[in-house]
């Protein structure tokens, strides 16, 4: 069974505007400071919390048509 095409394309959903947003960082940190090894760390925890931010709001907003039906409690209807 291969993956269709936006299953394969989910993960550049997380990595493309976290990787934007470490850059622009990046850029304004080195341009404040002028040390390209500070940049770079701060570049590289923007990039990881983007990471988990941007996936923790997905894991949030659970559409309702991905969820089995059957994880309700027996007996409610």
């Amino acid at each position: 069974m291969t993956p269709q095409k936006r299953d394969r394309i989910r993960p550049w959903e997380f990595l493309g505007p976290s990787a934007l947003i470490a850059i622009v960082i990046g850029v304004v940190v080195f341009f404040a400071i002028r040390k390209l090894e500070t940049a770079g760390i701060w570049a590289g925890i923007a990039f990881i919390v983007c990471i988990v931010v941007f996936a923790t709001l997905i894991l949030t907003s659970n559409p309702e048509r991905d969820r089995p039906d059957d994880d309700r409690p027996a007996g409610h209807e």
